[in-house]
C-alpha cells in the first residue's frame, strides 16, 4: 500500500493524480511497472501468517490485493478525499458490491428514480431474491423522500447528475437528511468524477464510479470503485475479496495512468459540452436541451453550486420522435453510435432503445426518457466538427 501521508494534503488535484505512485523497486523506474502475478511470495512462515491474520501489511494474492489496484485506489481516495476504497472489475460490480456486501434480507433501500438501467435491472430483478426492497423517490419532489424511509431503510442511493436525464439532487440537503435518519448515502459520481464533483464534502458515506466511462476517458478497459468511510470499506472488503469482483491489475494500471489526464479532459470535455448546448438551445429541430450548466436547466443554481464545470453529457430532444430520432443517429457521421460514454470519441446514444430498454414506457416517462431523447458523451473532437455533424444529421432526418 501507499502511504498517503507522503502526499501533502495541500496538493492540488492534478499533482495528487499524477503523483501519487507505489514505491520504486530497485530497478528504479519512473512510470510504474505492471504486476502481471496471481500471488506474491512470504519470506518466511511468520510473515505468511501475519500478512493473513492483517497483522502487517502487503500483498498476498491479486484477488485480495496487488500495487497496481493498490495505486488506482489511492489516487482515488486522494481525489475523492475518502478514507479508503476497493476496486471492482466494472462499474456494475462496484454498484452490486456497494449494496451486496451492507445490506442484509429485510433491509430496505431509497433510490432517486433515475438511475441507469443495470442500476434498475439489479434493485427490482437480483436484490429481491435476498429480500432487499427499494423505494423509487422522484429527483423534483425532495419533500416526499422523508416520508418514504421506513424503519428498515439502510440505505440511500443515488446518481447526480441523473443518466440520462441530467437532473441533479441537492447533496448537502441529501447528505443532512441520511445523518437525521443514520442512513448509508451511497452516491454514483461517474457522470462527474472528482474532478467536477466531490460527493463526500456534502455528506456521502460511499462513492462509486464506472472507470470505463470518464476515468479511463478512451474507451480501453472496463473497472470499477467503491471509496467511501474506513469502517464501511473494510465490510465491502472482506465481502469482494471472498465473492472476487476484483479489477485486473492491467485494467488498473490503465486506470492509474488515465487519471493523470482526467483534470485537462474534463475541462475540455465539460468545454466542448457547454457550447455545444448553447448551440442547440438555439436550433428549430430541437424541443428541449439538458445540460447542467445551461442557465435554462431547472437546476442550474444547484448545479453550480456543487459542481465545478457543466460535465461531458448533454441531453436533447429532437422534434419527430421515435422515428426521428432513429434517423439521426443513422445519419451520423462523425460521432460513434455505441454503448459507451465518456470516451475521447463523441458518442450519441438513444437511451429508449438501448440503455434503458428494459424499462416500461411509464417507467422511461417518469424519468423523462422520451421516444425522441438523444445522449451525447461529448468528447474531444474539434467543437466545430461535432456540431457540423450534429446539424447535418438533423438536417438529413427531417426529410
Amino acid at each position: 500500500m501507499i502511504e498517503r501521508k507522503s502526499m501533502a494534503k495541500s496538493k492540488k488535484f492534478e499533482t495528487q493524480s499524477i503523483r501519487t505512485q507505489v514505491p520504486r523497486t530497485p530497478l528504479r523506474e519512473h512510470s510504474v511497472p505492471l504486476y502481471l502475478t496471481s500471488s506474491f511470495v512470504f519470506d518466511d512462515a511468520e510473515q505468511a501468517r501475519a500478512l493473513f491474520a492483517d497483522e502487517i501489511p502487503g500483498n498476498i494474492y491479486t484477488r485480495f490485493s496487488n500495487p497496481n489496484n493498490s495505486e488506482f485506489i489511492e489516487k482515488m481516495c486522494a481525489l475523492e478525499e475518502a478514507d479508503d476504497g476497493i476496486a471492482t472489475a466494472s462499474g456494475m460490480s462496484a454498484v452490486f458490491t456497494s449494496f451486496a456486501a451492507l445490506l442484509k434480507s429485510g433491509d430496505h433501500l431509497l433510490v432517486s428514480r433515475s438511475v441507469f438501467g443495470s442500476t434498475h435491472q439489479i434493485l427490482t430483478m437480483i436484490l429481491p431474491k435476498w429480500g432487499i426492497t427499494h423505494t423509487y423517490v422522484d429527483i423534483d419532489k425532495p419533500k416526499t423522500w422523508e416520508k418514504e424511509i421506513r424503519p428498515n431503510t439502510k440505505m440511500i442511493f443515488v446518481e447526480t447528475p441523473s443518466n440520462p436525464a441530467l437532473d441533479l439532487i441537492d447533496l448537502e440537503w441529501l447528505g443532512k437528511l441520511a445523518k437525521k435518519h443514520k442512513l448509508l448515502l451511497n452516491v454514483d459520481n461517474c457522470f462527474c468524477t472528482p474532478y467536477i464533483q466531490k460527493p463526500i464534502a456534502f455528506g456521502a458515506d460511499l462513492v462509486v464510479h464506472s472507470g470505463t466511462k470518464f476515468l479511463d476517458g478512451q474507451g480501453r478497459v472496463i473497472g470499477g470503485i467503491i471509496v467511501g468511510r474506513k469502517d464501511l470499506i473494510k465490510e465491502i472488503r472482506f465481502f469482494a475479496r471472498h465473492s472476487g469482483p476484483s479489477l485486473s491489475p492491467f485494467n488498473a494500471w490503465v486506470l492509474s495512468k488515465s487519471l493523470e489526464t482526467l483534470a485537462v479532459r474534463m475541462e475540455r470535455h465539460s468545454e466542448n459540452a457547454t457550447r455545444l448546448a448553447q448551440h442547440l438551445e438555439k436550433h428549430s429541430d430541437i424541443e428541449l436541451v439538458k445540460y447542467p450548466f445551461l442557465k435554462s436547466h431547472p437546476q442550474y443554481r444547484l448545479a453550480k453550486k456543487q459542481m465545478t464545470l457543466g460535465g461531458g453529457i448533454v441531453t436533447f430532444i429532437v422534434k419527430g420522435g421515435l422515428d426521428r430520432g432513429r434517423n439521426f443517429l443513422n445519419s451520423l457521421q462523425l460521432l460513434s453510435h455505441t454503448a459507451n460514454l465518456g470516451d475521447t470519441r463523441s458518442i450519441a446514444t438513444h437511451p429508449a432503445s438501448t440503455t434503458h430498454s428494459k424499462l416500461s414506457d411509464a417507467e422511461r416517462a417518469a424519468v423523462g426518457i422520451l421516444p425522441g431523447l438523444i445522449r451525447i458523451s461529448v468528447g474531444l473532437e474539434h467543437i466545430d466538427d461535432i456540431i457540423a455533424d450534429i446539424d447535418q444529421a438533423l438536417k438529413k432526418s427531417k426529410k
